[in-house]
């Protein structure tokens, strides 16, 4: 068999979708399938023997079953991923079952990610629609030259209906179970081109409301299955007590109280901390307790104190002189300010904020000889194998990853430290399943923070109010630098992450944007919207002070510097009528903010109460209107706005971490402040695609915009005064007030 399916210039390889000889590994089976209330069931095992290509498979029964690329962790990615592949062969949705692609990139790698398996960056979607699109255009080209051979008819006269091959002259059909059970895989397989693809009009399942995604079922019932649900035969448990200061290592362990609690089995010195197992969680957490160690004292980290640097950061961001790395520019910005009438300067600040996902670091490890297995909730496949092979010294070949549910993400579970727990705890364990789970304290502690960040922009504006310059310096430490450093080095020390948002679509005469590393040690990491969470925190309040400065109503100040984006002002102006802007509230402001990150226009309008004496925010209601370009399932568009809205109004208001001397001072949520269910606002959200538009980004679209509508409605509410460090604390807020 030989051919390629083209789309474009981009040809995919046989090898990227074709069925291996002898088969292809599936996730290890946890149970039977789940059927949803409408539509596909989410199933652990491949049933059938008519395999198209290595993503469908079909059984006698007519049961389709498709692979599903990404790492599900709340997003719906499980569903909206196959679903594209079924629309485009046709297949009868309530007849689908949905399984986690087994770690194999050459298979299932996203074209969008240098073509590995992971999950973030709102890249999902955006970077396998349209070769899953061609995946279920080829496979119906498939079935409808078997069902040609069965029928004895031209390929040219036959149609699908789901789950059906038509034969309209004759009155005949055969359903896909027929021919899974009677057909033959044509060779060559046909190939499948752009021109093959339904258009948008054909459509059945893409844009609907009442497609239910396929992981709900199991998460009402129970039996969906987590990282932390995993059991194995024979089973034991692993923790791992860390150094407080990162960087450290273990000098002296006294561990004889440790291995004196019942159950435990081994204590394991390990390069950067103690790792305990045993045969319950229980004697593993008493035994990590009574470990006494003693820790170096070498760690660059020490000098680490989150406040002093901040401050820091920020005045490097005033000294013009201390320049960095041009991430972007467009004509003379610097001329420009220099010869404004005016110029609006500002500071924005972030605090570090951990991911605080809902479930734990955690994950299960075999090591037998050579080879590893790993069960796991990681956004990263590809990189657990590279990590785990790297731990047993094998190659990621021999290293298989079991992809399951994630208790949330939002970056954090695309590393690889807690994978490296297992597997090394794995590895001395004679051959028996360890499992490897964190406590909240290991979690808040040992997070992998969205960075430290200082921000200093510059705006010129000439006598009539009109912006004539945009300068942007971003201070912060970078996540590329330890993550992808070849990447990094490459791009002449510019992190496109820690920058992202910056540049915007605003037209503005010159333009330029500035990243100013700073290198201070600790690890930063790739957090919910990262970089745009709070570049567009300061870039919008700045346009909400430019119109403050005009006199100008900041909606409309930023409709006209859209003029040319259609689909900005779209979503502008759709939030608008539906916050109805221009009524008075008594006793609240609303104040609005706009952002196109992740290939997706996002607009939103905050509405906002400050108590004066507390300094307490209180967001009343959150107004959302998002274009995705392609809306493939609309409600659950809507499911992720809110849950960015929420998320950014709790980072906005309430989340920070604290490094003193190197050492974390939070560690749970005692102390690391989450918004509460009593504080989160009501939220309201349309849906507004734009027909002909590429599919968007949306997993982090909700998240960026909310923070500065808060801040600018906190404006609008005080006369003017501006909110510009994230978290807004009270103590913040009524120093603002103060001032």
């Amino acid at each position: 068999m030989t051919g390629t399916v083209k789309l474009h210039s981009r040809a995919i390889s046989r090898r990227s979708f074709l069925v291996s000889v002898g088969g292809f590994g599936v996730a290890v089976a946890f149970g039977g399938p789940t059927r949803n209330v409408f539509g596909a069931t989410m199933a652990s095992v491949v049933e059938g023997d008519y395999l198209p290509n290595a993503w469908v498979t079909i059984a006698g029964d007519g049961t389709v079953t498709i692979m599903s690329p990404a790492s599900e962790m709340g997003q719906g990615i499980m569903t909206t991923l196959p679903l594209l592949i079924a629309e485009e062969m046709d297949a009868d949705w309530e007849m689908v079952r949905v399984v986690q692609a087994p770690s194999d990139a050459d298979k299932y790698g996203n074209p969008g990610f240098y073509g590995i398996q992971l999950t973030g960056g709102s890249e999902s979607t955006r970077g396998y629609f349209d070769l899953l699109r061609l995946i279920g255009a080829q496979t119906r080209k498939v079935i409808l030259t078997s069902g040609a051979g069965m029928l004895n008819v031209p390929v040219s006269e036959l149609t699908t209906e789901p789950g059906r091959i038509v034969h309209a002259p004759s009155g005949r059909s055969l359903s896909f179970g027929e021919i899974a059970a009677n057909g033959v895989l044509p060779d060559p397989l046909p190939q499948a081109t752009e021109a093959d693809l339904k258009p948008q009009e054909q459509w059945r399942y893409i844009g609907r409301r009442d497609i239910s995604r396929v992981d709900v079922p199991a998460k009402v019932d129970g039996s969906a299955i987590y990282g932390m649900d995993v059991q194995l035969p024979n089973m034991l448990y692993g923790a791992v007590l860390r150094a407080p200061v990162q960087g450290e290592r273990p000098e002296r362990i006294d561990d004889a109280e440790a291995r004196a609690v019942p159950g435990v089995t081994h204590i394991v010195p390990l390069s950067y901390g103690v790792g305990i197992i045993g045969e319950t969680v229980e004697a593993t957490m008493r035994a990590k307790d009574l470990l006494n160690v003693t820790w170096s004292t070498s760690s660059r980290i020490r000098n680490y104190t989150s406040d002093r640097l901040l401050e820091q950061y920020r005045s490097v961001g005033r000294d013009l002189s201390q320049t960095g790395v041009e991430a972007f520019s467009a004509g003379d910005s610097d001329a420009a300010i220099t010869n404004a009438a005016t110029v609006i300067e500002a500071d924005y600040m972030s605090d570090l904020v951990c991911h605080a996902t809902m479930e734990p670091m955690n994950a299960t490890a075999l090591v037998s000889g050579d080879t590893v297995e790993v069960w796991a909730p990681t956004q990263g496949p590809t990189g657990t194998q590279r990590f785990a092979a790297e731990v047993v010294g094998t190659t990621p070949d021999k290293v298989k990853v079991n992809t399951t549910l994630l208790g949330g993400g939002f970056g954090r579970k695309a590393e690889a430290d807690f994978i490296v727990d297992a597997v090394s705890l794995a590895r001395e364990a004679e051959g028996r399943p360890v499992k490897v789970i964190w406590s909240r304290e290991d979690d808040v502690r040992h997070d992998k923070f969205r960075p430290l960040v200082a921000q200093h922009i510059q705006v010129g504006l000439d006598a009539d109010g009109n912006i004539t310059g945009w300068r942007h310096r971003i201070v912060a430490d970078s996540i590329f630098a330890r993550t992808m450093p070849d990447l990094f080095r490459s791009q002449g020390g510019h992190d496109d992450v820690v920058t992202e948002g910056a540049h915007f679509n605003y037209t503005v005469p010159a333009h330029r944007i500035e990243y100013i590393r700073q290198d201070n040690g600790l690890d930063i990491g790739f957090w919910f919207a990262v970089g745009v969470g709070y570049t567009r925190f300061g870039i919008e309040c700045v346009i909400d002070e430019i119109a403050a400065a005009r006199g100008t109503d900041p909606l409309q100040l930023r409709l006209e510097l859209l003029k040319d984006q259609p689909r900005a002002r779209n979503v502008i102006e759709t939030v608008a009528r539906m916050a109805e802007w221009g009524r008075r509230r008594d006793g609240r402001a609303l104040g609005i903010a706009y952002s196109d990150a992740f290939g997706s226009h996002c607009a939103q309008i905050a509405e906002v109460s400050l108590n004066r004496e507390t300094g307490v925010i209180r967001v009343h209601k959150v107004w959302c209107a998002v274009d995705p370009g392609v809306a493939i399932q609309p409600r659950h568009i809507e499911g992720m706005m809110i849950v960015g809205i929420t998320n950014g109004t709790s980072h906005a208001l309430f989340e920070q971490i604290n490094i003193i001397d190197g050492e974390v001072q939070e560690g749970n949520f005692d102390t690391y402040r989450v918004i509460r269910m009593s504080e989160a606002p009501e939220i309201e959200v349309a849906v507004v695609p734009t027909s002909g538009s590429p599919v968007g980004g949306m997993g982090q679209v909700g998240l960026p915009p909310v923070g500065p509508a808060i801040a600018n409605a906190v404006a609008r509410l005080t006369g003017g005064v501006r909110l510009r460090h994230y978290p807004f604390l009270p103590e913040r807020v009524l120093a603002a007030l103060s001032a």
